[in-house]
C-alpha cells in the first residue's frame, strides 16, 4: 500500500475528526489541524498523530500553520475540511467577513502557501462543499464576496461552499498540468456540531432529537471524504468536480465559461498577496 501524508484541517471534530481516524487505521500518516487545542491535542492524541492549530478567522495563523506544514518532506493529500456557520455577519482581526474567511479564504491562502510542497508531492487537494452550494448558491453572482448585502447566515454559507467548488475548478485548471489534482465533495447533511453558532429553526434542529431524522453521522459522511483521499485521480474520481457519495453532483449555479471561478480565484490573490 502507497502510504500517504495527509493534512486534515478542521480535524477536531465531525468529519474531519472521523475522517482522520479511519485514513489512520487504514494505515496513513494523519496530520491533525484544529482552532481548539484541548480539543485537537485529544484527537491526535487518541490516533497517536502530530497536530497543528490554526484559527482560520485569524489569517496570521494561516500563514504560520503553512510554515509548519511546510517542513514535512511531502504532503500528499490536503484536505481542506474546515468551516462553518456565522449566525450574523461579523468582520474578523483581518477586516473580512467571517463566513467567507473562514469556508473559502483561509484554506485558499494555505494552498497557495503551500503550492510548491503540493506540486513536488503530486498531492490531491481536497475542498469539502455542501448541498448548500445548491440550496442556498443557485442565484449567485460573485459581485459580494464578503457578503455586504443582505446577510443570512445560510445564505453566507451556501455562497461559500459554491466558491469551494469554483475554487476547485480553477485550482485544476491552474495546476493539473503541474501535479495537483484538485476534487470537491458533498458531505451530505452530517449530525455535528457545524451550526452551533446559527440560529432559530437551524440551531434547534441541529440541537434537538430531530437531528436524528434527517441528518447522516460523522462516520458515514467521513467515508466520502476517505474515498478520495485513497483514490486514484482520472481512476477513482475526476479531477475539478465535486462529488455526491460517489457520483459528481450537478450544480445549479452556470459557470460554463468559467469566469465564476476566475473571478474568485483573483479576488483571492488580491487579498492574500501581501503574505
Amino acid at each position: 500500500m502507497n502510504i500517504k501524508n495527509i493534512v486534515i484541517t478542521g480535524a477536531s471534530d465531525g468529519i474531519g475528526k472521523a475522517a482522520a481516524k479511519q485514513l489512520k487505521d487504514l494505515g496513513h500518516n494523519v496530520i491533525i489541524v484544529g482552532r481548539s487545542r484541548e480539543k485537537t491535542e485529544k484527537v491526535a492524541q487518541d490516533l497517536s498523530a502530530p497536530f497543528h492549530i490554526a484559527d482560520y478567522a485569524k489569517l496570521s495563523d494561516v500563514v504560520h500553520l503553512a510554515e509548519e506544514l511546510n517542513s514535512y518532506d511531502r504532503i500528499d493529500v490536503l484536505c481542506n475540511n474546515a468551516g462553518g456557520v456565522m449566525a450574523e455577519r461579523t468582520e474578523t482581526v483581518d477586516g473580512l467577513e467571517r463566513t467567507f474567511q473562514v469556508n473559502v479564504l483561509a484554506g485558499f491562502l494555505l494552498t497557495r502557501l503551500l503550492i510548491d510542497k503540493l506540486i513536488k508531492s503530486r498531492a490531491t487537494v481536497i475542498q469539502t462543499s455542501s448541498i448548500a452550494a445548491n440550496l442556498f448558491g443557485a442565484d449567485f453572482d460573485g459581485k459580494d464576496f464578503l457578503n455586504e448585502k443582505n446577510y443570512a447566515p445560510f445564505k453566507a454559507y451556501g455562497y461559500a461552499k459554491l466558491e469551494d467548488i469554483l475554487f476547485t475548478r480553477e485550482l485544476d485548471r491552474r495546476f493539473r498540468d503541474k501535479g495537483i489534482s484538485a476534487v470537491a465533495f458533498e458531505p451530505g447533511v452530517v449530525r455535528t456540531n457545524f451550526a452551533a453558532e446559527s440560529k432559530g429553526f437551524v440551531k434547534f434542529c441541529y440541537h434537538s432529537p430531530l437531528k436524528y431524522l434527517f441528518t447522516i453521522t460523522p462516520k458515514r459522511s467521513a467515508e466520502r471524504l476517505v474515498r478520495l483521499a485513497t483514490g486514484v485521480p482520472d481512476k477513482d474520481f475526476t479531477c475539478g468536480e465535486v462529488y455526491s457519495k460517489n457520483k459528481p453532483m450537478q450544480l445549479k449555479f452556470q459557470d460554463e465559461s468559467g469566469e465564476g471561478a476566475k473571478r474568485l480565484w483573483e479576488f483571492c490573490e488580491k487579498l492574500t498577496d501581501k503574505y
